[in-house]
């Protein structure tokens, strides 16, 4: 077997038995979750669940209490993570505050080269800054060059950081909440990219986060839908701690995008809807 099939044969991503506890609370319990090269995944659950915690672990960020975590074939806390950090795209809001304010977009865009936040003393090509404008002017925001961070809308600042994800040609790209605080003609800009992402065929992982149905773009048909365990002893302790989150259903995203399944995540009666490779939901 060569080295690409060999490659291809790993896991992008591997959650095995996770568990994920702060200041005695348990967050996360029991996540098991397996992502190959290649496919589209959407992180799906309401507020406060332990998305972004996931998130964390998958770009290296967090490290499971318990359970193991398996990245492009490295094992997290086993191996330096410096090492293949470069390899994994990620967009958060958490990542966007870790840069300086002063900080040129297309800068922002194109210091993901070297997995640093902020110029120094690195230096890029000509090549590297058209490759960065190229991804500006594909999400509709290349009038930003020149410009600082901090004068920037959420919805600007939150398009320049999918641009940056995607500047390194990672092969786990993971955005967290991509579409937050975009109106709607920068969501659908936005979302319109993203579907181009969905429909790439490559050996590229992408995992997008969110809560809202609406803002999954078209192409990404699989899915892990989180949800809190019910009669957990969490909920018995003093102050009636929230029940752990986990993975409640991991798989093809038709299949797992149901009215009852959704209904029950949420507390309250859904019907979900699936027209022209979007997806909504409202309530009965």
């Amino acid at each position: 077997m060569n080295e690409d099939k060999a490659a291809a044969t790993i896991p992008a991503l591997r959650f095995s038995g996770v568990e994920f506890r702060r200041q005695r609370r348990t967050i996360l319990t029991d996540v098991n979750l397996e992502i190959q090269p290649g496919e589209k995944w959407v992180l799906f659950g309401p507020n406060g669940i332990g998305k972004s915690t996931l998130v964390q672990m998958m770009a290296t960020r967090a490290f499971p209490s318990d359970g193991t975590v398996d990245i492009l074939g490295h094992r997290l806390g086993k191996v330096n993570v410096f090492s293949y950090r470069h390899r994994i795209g990620l967009g958060s809001a958490e990542l966007l505050r870790a840069l300086p304010d002063v900080e040129d977009p297309l800068d922002a865009v194109v210091t993901a080269l070297t997995a640093t936040t902020g110029r120094w003393k690195d230096t890029y090509g000509d090549d590297d800054y058209d490759a960065a404008r190229a991804l500006m002017r594909r999400f509709g925001i290349a009038y930003l060059e020149g410009r600082q961070m901090w004068r920037l809308s959420e919805g600007e600042r939150t398009r320049v950081m999918i641009c940056r994800a995607l500047m390194a040609d990672p092969d786990l790209l993971v955005l967290d909440e991509p579409t937050t605080g975009l109106d709607l003609g920068g969501r659908e800009i936005a979302l319109k990219a993203l579907a181009g992402i969905g429909a790439e065929h490559s050996a590229r992982a992408v995992v997008l986060v969110t809560h809202r149905l609406e803002e999954i773009p078209a192409g990404f048909d699989h899915v892990a839908i989180m949800g809190r365990l019910s009669g957990s002893e969490t909920d018995a302790v003093a102050g009636r701690d929230p029940a752990p989150g986990t993975i409640l259903y991991a798989g093809d995203a038709a299949t797992g995008f149901t009215s009852e399944r959704l209904s029950a995540v949420f507390g309250l009666p859904l019907t979900v809807e699936h027209r022209n490779g979007r997806w909504s939901a409202f309530a009965n």
